[in-house]
């Protein structure tokens, strides 16, 4: 096979959302969260849910992915649900009451609006920023966005300093432990370790700082910066907003519809 037609079966083979511009991944992520941050309500969760299971399984995303990467997520779920409905604004007919915790309808209702709502929260989370190339998205954010190029770049350069952390933390410990200080106080040891990663982090932030500014990356050449990969949005972005805005739409007018919609300031 050769390599164009390689080229051409993996571009076939990817997913929707992974040809979206990042920036419409993030703006679809916040407004797949907008109905369920408007509403506390369990129908417009609900419409948002299975709206968005079915959008993103048109648009190519595997169930067994997102079953895995919304496993942590209901784990919390489950979590908050449990303490909504024990400690929740009590209401309507009481199932069970004992000192502090009284389970009622409307407590369950609502426990089970929240399940909804971290499960919305968290799919739309995990399945449109998952994987994002840190790159494009600032390219995004520079060209499509107009945020100020300086600050973008900082961001950049930031964010990829971060997967160097957990490198530096283990070669703390390796060095601890050659030294024969690594076996015993382990409170001790977090701590020193904590105040020598913040040293060192600080040292490699203020050497990168200096090093973009002696390459060119200030306020005054910021604003006449060229990109090297241009970022553009396309009709899958056009369409995607679309359908999520629609999706919103719906959400929020069904739930009025049908007398559930509860607004957070009420």
């Amino acid at each position: 096979m050769s390599a164009t037609a390689a080229t051409r079966r993996s571009g076939a083979g990817r997913g929707a959302i992974e040809r979206l511009n990042p920036v419409t991944r993030l703006l679809l992520a916040v407004l797949a969260c907008l109905p369920v941050l408007v509403s506390l309500d369990w129908l417009s969760a609900t419409v948002m849910l299975v709206g968005l299971l079915v959008v993103l399984r048109a648009a190519g995303a595997r169930p067994a992915a997102m079953l895995v990467r919304l496993a942590p997520v209901a784990v919390a779920a489950a979590l908050a649900a449990a303490t909504m409905a024990l400690y929740g604004k009590p209401g309507g007919r009481v199932y069970w009451q004992w000192w502090l915790v009284e389970v009622t309808r409307r407590s369950v209702t609502m426990a089970g609006a929240v399940v909804l709502r971290v499960l919305v929260l968290g799919l739309s989370a995990v399945v449109l920023l998952g994987g994002l190339d840190l790159t494009a998205m600032a390219d995004g954010l520079a060209q499509v966005l107009r945020l100020p190029a300086r600050f973008v770049l900082g961001a950049l350069a930031g964010m990829r300093m971060l997967s160097l952390f957990v490198e530096d933390w283990r070669t703390l410990g390796r060095a601890r432990r050659a030294r024969g200080l690594g076996d015993t106080g382990r409170l001790r040891r977090w701590t020193t370790m904590a105040f020598a990663l913040l040293v060192l982090a600080i040292r490699r932030g203020t050497k990168l700082a200096t090093a973009m500014e002696a390459r060119g990356f200030d306020a005054q050449h910021a604003r006449q910066r060229t990109w090297a990969r241009p970022s553009r949005l396309g009709a899958p972005d056009v369409i995607g907003l679309t359908a999520a805005a629609a999706l919103d739409a719906l959400a929020l007018v069904v739930s009025i519809l049908a007398g559930t919609f509860a607004p957070v300031t009420s």
